[in-house]
């Protein structure tokens, strides 16, 4: 194996590892050089690689966002008409809620720990986007009323987030049906 390849190696494990423990443990109660020492590095080399703890949660954070960017996409995919998708999506990230990792680091820590404009800017590089350009494309196909794509992205967008997290939280074992339930109510109430 390279040196290179050893690197590369030691990053991808203390990314896995520290995945583990902030979603286990949450950000306040991790230890870098825990981390480190369970997968047999040293904590220099988590910092060489990461910074610092915060740096090394800010790549976890960005790796749940993009493995649930994929699997709101998959779901999405699965349906050939436009609005099939949105719906399919939307309930694919409400259904998030119900992951404990995504509930720990994307949806409790990552806002307090990253603070709000860094969170929403990642949030908003991960899974907003796609939201509004699929808002766009039904709003130009006439499915949805004619009517500016930003403030219906961030209006749908918060109250997903919102209610992933209530799902989260909630003891209800029917919390993510009623979710789902109401927000087919709402798009419903968007379309033309």
């Amino acid at each position: 194996m390279t040196r290179a390849a050893q690197r590369e190696a030691t990053r991808q494990a203390l990314l896995a590892e520290g995945r583990r423990h902030f979603a286990a443990a949450g950000y306040q109660e991790v230890v870098l050089a825990e981390v480190a020492q369970a997968i047999g590095a040293t904590k220099g080399a988590a910092y060489h690689h990461f910074g610092s703890k915060l740096g090394l949660f800010r790549a976890v954070v960005a790796e749940v966002q993009n493995e649930l960017g994929a699997r709101v996409a998959a779901a999405a995919d699965a349906h050939e008409d436009p609005w099939e998708q949105l719906r399919a999506g939307c309930r694919a990230f409400l259904a998030s809620g119900t992951d404990p990792e995504v509930r720990q680091i994307l949806l409790e820590d990552a806002p307090a720990v990253l603070g709000w404009d860094e969170w929403r800017a990642m949030d908003e590089a991960s899974s907003a986007r796609h939201l509004a350009e699929a808002l766009g494309e039904l709003i130009a196909a006439g499915v949805i009323a004619e009517q500016p794509v930003e403030p219906l992205t961030r209006l749908l967008s918060g109250a997903m987030n919102e209610t992933a997290l209530w799902i989260a939280r909630s003891d209800d074992r029917t919390a993510l049906d009623q979710a789902s339930a109401t927000l087919d109510r709402l798009l419903v109430g968007i379309r033309a």
